[in-house]
């Protein structure tokens, strides 16, 4: 192997590390509020797990045709034009690459101080009106600048990483599931979650029509006059299903990484393919089981401000922290510890994939003369140092500034957009490009593919309708790259 590529394990790695972070242990208490059915549940993370299987294969056609850095980015030009890919760099730069650092940090730092407390949220360092700084967020900034030196150092050190880390995650998944399925299992929370598995709660899922359309509510007590309202339709259920799929579909997301780093891969043309379908379909297996799992341990249904683990159930989990409360259940007031422990070796092996694959987006963009030009250069290790610093600055700055949650929420919608207008593009491709060299052929072409771009606009725009509050600033941060793409060739052209 040579010294600036790696196998097809690393990639495997880094589809699986960037996948796994905090996701899985916290997202579950806001599907179960939304929907109230351990079946649905369980069926949520079945079809957000297909879903994101069916991009990945859609993907390994792209990543083998082309078979160079840069990723989605590449693929987007290919098919459409370079302003759409120049939309998704943009895009990625600004907030979804950054931001999801900036949030995965934070979220490291948050349980670090589980163990120190110190580095607590209530730890303010300093604070000007509203705007304030915590020890946590120092603490996030680091870990960023670590992870940034460390791949600053070449790609091997950063595939080393990668590797250790998520071998831990996946066994420490592994370990949970067995855990809660075949040694602690409670005989009561079985009982209740598999006595109602298929017992939809109609106080969840109802029809306000005169109020303000379908909406999903959690308790009972936020409805007025909430006896009166009985009925419920597919209709809200379907909606609540697509708004629970928000926190799997990003919890499950960044499997895409490794197709930015393609061109530092051996024989990319096979493996990018094989990487992507071997660990997204091994992630989704993984989240399924471990969401069973919970179901064998703590009662689906539960009460917000219950004191006991069992009375707040999967639905109001303390700070929503499901796999917290399932390893307490297991192991007592250690449980949260040891859970604490697990999701800071999580978070950091998911933000080394994050920061290790986005920086070859913005190189390649440089390259193409749409970015500034020195992010294009390499380094004396062969990795591109500059758009790795770059990105930790930016990703820096939002951890400080707070907002990189709101960031998150705004783009959520972004980031499906762009996964629906590339695995179009694989349709475009097929027509502009019939004879060209395809190593690997989408599974379920073309079948699957439109059935992924069905259901992903029937998702976006039931969260238009749902959530406009976070698609609408999501769609203005892709569309200020279109002034921003033609300042650039203007710029260039004078040059």
């Amino acid at each position: 192997m040579q010294k600036n590529k790696v196998g097809l394990s690393t990639g495997i790695f880094l589809v699986m590390g960037s996948m796994i972070g905090s996701g899985v242990y916290i997202v579950s208490a806001g599907v179960a509020q939304a929907l109230a059915n351990p079946l649905l549940l369980i069926l949520v993370w079945i079809t957000t797990g297909i879903l994101t299987v069916i991009a990945a294969t859609s993907y390994a056609e792209l990543s083998a045709m082309f078979p160079k850095s840069g990723g989605q980015y590449v693929y987007l030009k290919e098919a459409f034009n370079p302003l759409m890919g120049f939309l998704y760099g943009w895009s990625l730069f600004a907030v979804i690459q950054t931001g999801t650092i900036a949030a995965v940090a934070v979220a490291f730092a948050k349980f670090t101080a589980v163990l120190v407390p110190w580095f607590s949220a209530d730890n303010i360092l300093f604070q000007s009106g509203d705007f304030t700084i915590h020890a946590g967020q120092l603490l996030a900034v680091a870990s960023i600048a670590l992870l940034t030196f460390i791949n600053s150092r070449g790609i091997q050190y950063g595939a080393v990483v990668q590797s250790s880390l998520t071998i831990i995650k996946a066994l420490t998944l592994i370990l949970l599931i067995i855990a809660t399925i075949f040694i602690f299992s409670n005989a009561e929370a079985i009982a209740m979650n598999f006595q109602n598995f298929f017992s939809i709660d109609k106080r969840f899922i109802i029809e306000r029509q005169a109020v303000d359309g379908w909406t999903v509510y959690p308790p009972l007590s936020a409805i007025p006059n909430y006896t009166n309202v009985e009925s419920w339709s597919w209709l809200a259920l379907l909606s609540a299903f697509g708004a629970a799929m928000v926190g799997p579909l990003f919890s499950s997301d960044a499997w895409n990484g490794v197709t930015f780093i393609a061109g530092e891969m051996e024989n990319p043309k096979k493996n990018v393919a094989r990487s992507l379908i071997i660990g997204v379909g091994g992630v989704t297996l993984l989240y399924v089981l471990t969401n069973l799992g919970y179901l064998f341990v703590l009662p689906m249904w539960g009460t917000e401000g219950a004191t006991t683990l069992a009375g707040r159930g999967i639905q109001y989990a303390e700070y929503e922290r499901v796999g917290t409360a399932a390893m307490q259940v297991m192991l007592g007031a250690s449980g949260a510890i040891v859970m604490a422990v697990l999701i800071m070796i999580s978070t950091f092996g998911a933000n080394n994939g994050i920061v290790l694959s986005g920086a070859r987006v913005y190189q390649t963009m440089a390259n193409d003369g749409l970015f500034f030009k020195k992010m294009g250069n390499s380094n004396k290790q062969q990795v591109p140092g500059f758009s790795l610093w770059v990105q930790c600055l930016w990703a820096s700055l939002l951890c400080l500034s707070g907002k990189y949650g709101d960031l998150l929420d705004y783009v959520m919608f972004v980031v499906i957009l762009f996964y629906i207008l590339t695995i179009a593009g694989l349709f475009i491709l097929r027509f502009k490009q019939p004879k060209a060299d395809r190593p690997y052929k989408a599974f379920g072409y073309p079948v699957l593919p439109a059935l992924y771009i069905i259901a992903m606009i029937c998702f976006i725009v039931n969260l238009l309708i749902v959530k406009p509050e976070f698609t609408v600033p999501g769609l203005i941060i892709v569309l200020t790259g279109i002034p921003v793409y033609y300042i650039w060739k203007y710029v260039n052209s004078r040059v």
